[in-house]
């Protein structure tokens, strides 16, 4: 059975950094895509990053480009995502998500097939 887990979420004042990790068990991390997305307080889930299989294809929400890297080390079956300059309005709970085939959009929820529980993103102004 496939388990996706995410770590390294924080509280952290604007302007910081944080790297979140997503390790997949239960099988070897070839899944198609991967992504983060993230659900603030009162708000839709929302697409944050995607990475392909390879590491060479990524796509960003444009409320996160040029501040959040999405990378992956397939030795270590982890995905990545290095969140820079911090913004309150970053605050959210952040989720890993996996998929197996592209059924649509890789910023779509419905694309993906495995999901983490989440981990705590708060930023402090």
């Amino acid at each position: 059975q496939v388990q996706v887990v995410e770590s390294g979420g924080g509280l952290v004042q604007a302007g910081d950094s944080l790297r979140l990790s997503c390790v997949a068990s239960g099988r070897t991390f070839s899944f198609l895509v991967t992504g983060w997305f993230r659900q603030g307080p009162g708000k839709e889930r929302e697409f944050v990053a995607a990475i392909g299989r390879s590491g060479g294809t990524t796509r960003y929400a444009d409320s996160v480009k040029g501040r959040f890297t999405i990378s992956r080390d397939n030795a270590k079956n982890t995905v990545y995502l290095q969140m820079n300059r911090l913004k309150p309005e970053d605050t959210a709970v952040y989720y890993c998500a996996a998929a197996d085939a592209t059924k649509m959009g890789w910023d779509r929820v419905a694309n993906y097939d495995y999901w983490g529980q989440g981990t705590q993103v708060t930023v402090s102004s």
